[in-house]
């Protein structure tokens, strides 16, 4: 079965480029949403097998977001996405439950690694 993700990311092109390699690689992209308050929405409604976060995010950021997942669903899967130089921000999210995270620009064999290794 293929395992479906949950993209959240403010940018759009962030979030096409993560479902491009995602649905070319076989997994199945249920949801995407641009903040933290609409991912916490989406995981309640979708229940994916993953969530891929963006850390900096309007409204409620990616760390704030995966507190509250991990309060809906302790084994939550999450792989944080970052930016060059968010290296606290990154120990923080870990330290939060995050399983792994991926640095922009996004590389393929980095995303896909990523997912096989959360997903276990």
């Amino acid at each position: 079965m293929a395992n479906r993700i949950l993209i959240v990311d403010d940018a759009a092109f962030m979030r096409m480029m993560i479902r491009d390699i995602l649905t070319k690689n076989g997994y199945e992209v249920v949801g995407e949403a641009n903040d933290g308050a609409q991912a916490i929405e989406k995981y309640k409604e979708l229940r994916p097998d993953l969530v891929t976060m963006d850390i900096t995010m309007p409204e409620m950021d990616g760390i704030q977001a995966l507190k509250e997942i991990k309060k809906i669903d302790p084994n939550a899967k999450v792989i944080m996405c970052s930016a060059m130089g968010q290296q606290a921000m990154v120990i923080d999210a870990i330290q939060a439950g995050a399983k792994d995270f991926i640095v922009k620009p996004f590389q393929a064999d980095r995303v896909i690694e990523a997912i096989k290794k959360t997903m276990g």
